[in-house]
């Protein structure tokens, strides 16, 4: 049965929604200072998991598809997440990846002729200022590797968000099974580079194994299948336009549990912010910029550096 167009945006911004948990789950439950292994056991069970249950392998072309994919979405993307949530001041990390509308509407404009409306490019802006009021703090030094990496982390989402759009699904193959092609490869990825910074896994209580389940299952498998699967039937844009989701969540969570307080002008900003995503999934894109066809298969709280954590 075919959803609803209010059904498909509502499912697919459950995502980010998770994704902005994970600050207080990785901050209540999970060991500290091992960045590297929670993006490891978030991505790589997850992704094995999702392969048992679609049955599915790539073949031909999609097996340097699925690794490109894999990781820009995952594989490069959480690392440099984390590196830029260390290394930089007062939220800065979750401020540059609110502005991952902007990229994805260049990269649309790029890679599948779409070029971005006035309007695209306003409301992209403002949902980056709404963020940035909510979780910016004047704190520490600007670091100049934290800000490119950044850069670095927004841009390879952004990318592997487009050339998902762009190359769509291998005939017969679900939004199930191309999840957990990413997530696997994104796992492999990572895998060498924990070990080599992080060393051995640490010891792990019960609270700790809960919450690594969370963000394996929840956060990670069905989070990142809903994600993708809103891909494939909605715009690039119109889906980045539903992240600004995740830090926002992170702030009401931290309000609600953790006992952080709200300021007016962080209220503000989630209201700027929260407005910028609805209209986000209104906006309309000009004609392509070229002949070229694109088959895609249709289906003062401190909220942390990290907010927009995936």
């Amino acid at each position: 049965m075919a959803l609803s167009r209010p059904a498909l945006i509502t499912l697919t911004a459950l995502a980010p929604v998770s994704w902005g948990t994970t600050y207080a789950v990785t901050t209540e439950f999970l060991p500290p200072d091992r960045p590297l292994f929670t993006a490891l056991v978030r991505a790589l069970p997850a992704g094995l998991l999702l392969l048992a249950l679609a049955r599915v392998l790539p073949r031909g072309a999609w097996w340097w598809k699925a690794a490109v994919l894999g990781a820009l979405n995952i594989g490069a993307f959480f690392p440099l997440l984390f590196l830029s949530a260390y290394r930089l001041p007062g939220g800065l990390a979750a401020v540059v990846g609110s502005a991952g509308p902007l990229f994805v509407a260049g990269l649309s404009a790029l890679l599948l002729g779409q070029r971005p409306s006035a309007r695209t490019l306003v409301t992209g802006a403002v949902a980056a200022f709404g963020v940035s009021l909510v979780v910016l703090r004047a704190a520490g030094a600007l670091d100049t590797l934290g800000l490119l990496a950044a850069v670095a982390s927004t841009a390879s989402m952004s990318t592997g968000t487009v050339l998902t759009q762009r190359w769509g699904r291998p005939e017969g193959v679900g939004p199930l099974a191309l999840t957990g092609w990413q997530l696997t490869a994104g796992g492999l990825l990572i895998a060498p580079l924990a070990f080599l910074i992080e060393g051995a896994p640490p010891a792990l209580d019960g609270r700790a194994v809960g919450g690594y389940l969370y963000l394996a299952v929840a956060n990670t498998a069905v989070a990142y299948w809903l994600w993708f699967r809103g891909i494939g039937r909605m715009t690039a844009t119109q889906v980045t336009f539903l992240g600004p989701l995740s830090p926002l969540t992170a702030a009401v969570v931290g309000w609600a549990a953790l006992g952080q307080a709200l300021t007016p002008v962080q209220l503000v900003g989630m209201g700027l912010a929260f407005g910028a995503t609805v209209a986000g999934q209104f906006v309309t894109r000009t004609p392509r910029t070229s002949d070229h066809t694109v088959k895609v298969r249709a289906e003062p709280t401190r909220v942390p550096d990290g907010a927009l954590r995936r």
